[in-house]
């Protein structure tokens, strides 16, 4: 197959060669590499690339992928990272316009009684595109074995070649997208070349209030597949509140390199925070090229429960052997036990039968100097930071977060709002009324399968977290049957959580299919005390809350008060976290500044609205934290 840049303009179109989405588990060639935490079997791509920019695709370097290209210039840049802040195009902040209203007139394909907008972004006169290339070798652990290439992340949409092979094409850019490289890799001199462009139909499904950035912004690595190979890993933990005992659900995919290869083994062992085995299984692998194993066990002995308070995680450990007994790969991963539901009697969301407050924040990925590319040391912080200030939960707003970024809140016990990567707020809110003449995704069928994909990324990545305890179908996007059907997903493969949705607040015709809860943004507290007074159909959550702008914060105590009053009120998530503001050289002073959204004559933008945090964008507390720290830790007191 050869790319075709039409793709852009398509959004029936959004994965092209790309390889299903699977579990988040690591993998270790053998039992020494996985207690040292390092594999043989994984190669990071990170760090200087060459790179060319162009204003628009008509002006791209076409055959950039080709090791002879002829009248290209590459300069160098740094990947993760974003291209804007390398020196490139513009840095825009905006809220929920879409960055070309007032300038460009674009509806959405197949919106408005019209059918494929063509040429709407492959021949737009601006959409900046990032032509990228690395010269590799394969390391000596990957050679002879099948080998993936995982993109982390990459803003927005991507086509991939390898060594003059087109490869495939990708969107959604805040969950990994991976390719099998194997038919066109070589052991040494590869070239990979990867081609972004800042906007696609899917740019109408990520409309989030943030910085609109593209690159490859997230890590990319090769992986390789050995012998015998975990696929996938479904671990479902139940804990039964009446006895305290533990049942472990498993389903385990493993792939084969050669459909006649002799038959192995699969050893699965659960062990407990002391290193004891409480479980333990053998099964054959057969000689087929891929296939599921099952493991549902109940443990002997009562298990210690998940939660905020006490976040104890069991260790699963899957050994593969080849027929000669020699170990082809090691899978170890974190589990919690923990039962979470929504009581049909009094209708109240009980995590281990107790009733669950939710003291959060929303959080989007940020540091100052590097955008939403962030470090493992700015994750740590953050928890750190979540755990003295008493805040027990995170709405990863509006998209899956680095993939750390969960097994840091397995280990602390920070409870999750996963959220999918769907925001389409300028598509049906229009001068602040709800107008969704020409809303997507709504009710369009041909705009159903991308959502429904980013749903089902989100799950299958991030399954297995038991600090996860609500799956999110995105934010603002208004709520018809495209988002009905992202829930009916979750609902058909996910007995362990609930499912979110805010945006069905302004649609009640879909209010009994879409979402376990009420959620609301910035509801007064008596708009809260009318809900719960009259009949209340769900719990209530507020997932945005606090909207802590300048100075703001004021009156928390009321939200709070609400929770002693109502036990369908289970609490919020702070509206957020972290400032969004980055740091430059000032002109006059010299000085390195915090600038925000309107400070890069970046138009239209929402100016300093960017700037909504608890935390200052270089994450020194503000004043605010103060009232956070001591309602929700008279919160966690009190329970």
């Amino acid at each position: 197959m050869e790319a075709d840049i039409r793709w852009l303009d398509d959004p029936q179109v959004f994965r092209v060669g790309q390889l299903p989405a699977h579990s988040d588990h690591p993998i270790y060639q053998d039992a020494e590499e996985a207690a040292e935490g390092r594999s043989s079997l994984v190669q990071s791509l990170d760090g200087t690339w060459e790179f060319a920019y162009s204003v628009n695709a008509k002006s791209r370097p076409v055959d950039f992928y080709q090791e002879n290209t002829a009248n290209v210039e590459f300069d160098t840049i740094c990947v993760p990272g974003h291209i804007e802040l390398a020196g490139y195009d513009q840095i825009h902040y905006i809220n929920n316009m879409y960055p070309w209203e007032g300038k460009i007139y674009r509806r959405p394909a197949y919106t408005l009684g019209k059918g494929l907008a063509e040429g709407a972004f492959s021949e737009a006169e601006y959409n900046p595109v990032g032509s990228y290339r690395k010269r590799f070798h394969l390391a000596e652990g990957l050679r002879g074995k099948r080998v993936i290439i995982c993109f982390e992340g990459v803003e927005q949409a991507m086509y991939v070649w390898l060594n003059g092979h087109f490869v495939g094409y990708a969107e959604d850019s805040f969950t990994p997208s991976e390719f099998d490289l194997t038919p066109y890799i070589k052991e040494k001199d590869n070239l990979l070349a990867v081609e972004v462009h800042k906007r696609s139909t899917a740019a109408f499904l990520e409309d989030q209030d943030f910085f609109r950035f593209f690159g490859i912004f997230r890590s990319v690595e090769l992986y390789a597949k050995p012998q015998w190979h975990v696929e996938d890993l479904w671990a479902k933990p139940y804990f039964s509140v009446e006895d305290g005992k533990g049942m472990l659900d498993a389903a385990i995919k493993i792939s084969a390199e050669d459909e006649g290869q002799r038959p192995g083994k699969m050893r699965v062992c659960l062990s407990d925070a002391n290193g004891k085995c409480l479980l333990e299984q053998t099964q054959i692998l057969q000689s087929q090229v891929e296939q599921t194993l099952h493991l549902r066990e109940t443990l002997a002995e009562k298990v210690i429960p998940w939660s905020h308070e006490n976040p104890y995680l069991y260790q699963l450990e899957i050994t593969l052997t080849d027929s000669e007994g020699e170990m082809t790969e090691v899978v170890p991963y974190k589990i919690g036990f923990r039962d979470f539901s929504l009581d049909p009697q009094d209708k109240v969301m009980k995590l281990n039968g107790k009733r669950l407050v939710i003291c959060g924040v929303n959080r989007h990925e940020w540091n100052a100097a590097s955008g939403r590319c962030i470090s493992m040391e700015d994750m740590k912080w953050d928890i750190a930071c979540f755990k003295r200030n008493n805040i027990n939960a995170v709405r990863t707003c509006h998209y899956p977060d680095r993939k750390e970024w969960y097994g840091l809140c397995d280990e602390a016990g920070i409870y999750v709002m996963a959220e999918t990567n769907l925001e389409s707020h300028g598509s049906w809110q229009k001068m602040g009324d709800t107008e969704p003449s020409w809303n997507v995704p709504g009710s369009v069928p041909e705009w159903k399968e991308a959502v429904v994909d980013r749903a089902r990324t989100n799950f299958e990545c991030y399954k297995n977290h038991p600090s996860i305890l609500f799956w999110s179908l995105g934010n603002e996007s208004y709520a018809e049957d495209d988002i009905a059907a992202m829930q009916q997903f979750f609902k058909e493969n996910d007995d362990l959580r609930l499912v979110h949705y805010e945006g069905v607040f302004h649609n009640k015709a879909y209010e009994d299919v879409i979402s376990d809860m009420e959620s609301r943004m910035y509801a007064y507290p008596q708009e809260i005390i009318d809900y719960l007074e009259n009949d209340p159909k769900k719990p209530y959550l507020l997932c945005e809350y606090m909207h802590d702008m300048g100075n703001s914060l004021g009156g928390m105590n009321s939200y709070m008060d609400l929770l002693d009053r109502f036990d369908m009120y289970q609490g919020g998530f702070i509206w957020d976290y972290i400032d969004q503001a980055l740091w430059v050289k000032d002109e006059v002073t010299g000085r390195r500044v915090l600038r925000y959204g309107g400070d890069f004559d970046d138009r239209p933008s929402d100016y300093e609205f960017s700037g909504n945090g608890i935390l200052f964008a270089d994450r020194s507390e503000k004043p605010a934290m103060q009232e956070v720290r001591y309602y929700y830790g008279t919160q966690n007191r009190n329970r």
